[in-house]
């Protein structure tokens, strides 16, 4: 059974209201990225506790931590990096959650590559999955424009190269369409490895983002062939219809039912089961 998840921040800073608004459209799980527009590791305490009990009294839970580990210059001290990504980790068993999205590394200056720096893009990773091997929890790289594994080839490259069950792949259709690349053809190449899905659609002639299903990603057929494959895992709705930037985006209440309206009439139109239908 799929599970439908959200980051909910795009619908409202406030929990509350991403509660709310998650549960009037069967979304069980936030993939938590930021509330009161604080992001997940400068959480305090106190917020954390909060939190965690409104999603347990209203039968919600975390998908994964949306940290942004690895969303800076490779030049950044990795030790100061590092700690941040230990935050993450202590944030994911606090949550009870599995999954910790990381990204995989800008270059040092705008439009330099990235490639230069595989090296120690390996390093890096490689030491965050050394650091979990005994921790109940597991890395899932997201593919994004302008870090190393923003195109299939390199995501793949990560995954073989660190060769751990405690690094997969979350596949992000958009994301892949915004960098020129068609989502169809790195699918198969991913699936083995992947993990978590994140749902949001582009268009290609303009890079805009779209419903699911409206745009270039080919959602659908990517997502068929992977409940046929035995994918059970989440279904995140990151729509970004109003806006979206480096560290996320916004959709508001009225567009994020469009988006999760969207998904779901996919999933019914090919008999996939997502929860909530």
């Amino acid at each position: 059974m799929l599970k439908l998840a959200a980051f909910a921040d795009e619908i409202s800073p406030n929990i509350d209201e991403q509660i709310r608004v998650c549960k009037e459209h069967a979304v069980t799980h936030i993939e938590l990225r930021s509330v009161n527009k604080i992001n997940v590791l400068d959480l305090d305490q106190p917020l954390c506790t909060e939190i965690r009990a409104k999603l347990q009294d209203n039968g919600m839970g975390i998908a994964a931590i949306g940290s942004p580990i690895g969303k800076v210059k490779i030049t950044v001290p990795w030790a100061e990096h590092f700690e941040r990504f230990k935050i993450a980790v202590d944030l994911a068993e606090f949550f009870a959650t599995p999954l910790i999205r990381i990204f995989s590394y800008y270059p040092p200056e705008k439009d330099q590559d990235i490639r230069l720096h595989r090296d120690e893009v390996m390093k890096r990773m490689a030491a965050k999955v050394e650091y979990i091997r005994n921790r109940n929890v597991c890395l899932v790289h997201e593919n994004e424009h302008a870090i190393y594994g923003q195109n299939g080839k390199e995501c793949l490259d990560i995954i073989r190269t660190i060769n751990s069950p405690k690094l997969r792949n979350a596949f992000d259709f958009a994301n892949f369409v915004v960098d020129g690349e068609n989502p169809l053809i790195n699918w198969p190449m991913l699936k083995p490895h992947t993990i978590h899905i994140h749902v949001k659609d582009a268009l290609m002639k303009d890079r805009k983002i779209v419903p699911a299903g409206a745009g270039d990603g080919q959602l659908e057929a990517i997502l068929v062939d992977a409940v046929k494959s035995g994918y059970s895992g989440f279904l995140t709705l990151e729509p970004h219809l109003t806006h979206g930037g480096q560290f996320g985006g916004f959709t508001g209440h009225e567009m994020f039912k469009i988006a999760a309206d969207a998904l779901k009439a996919i999933c019914r139109k090919n008999h996939l089961p997502l929860a909530g239908l």
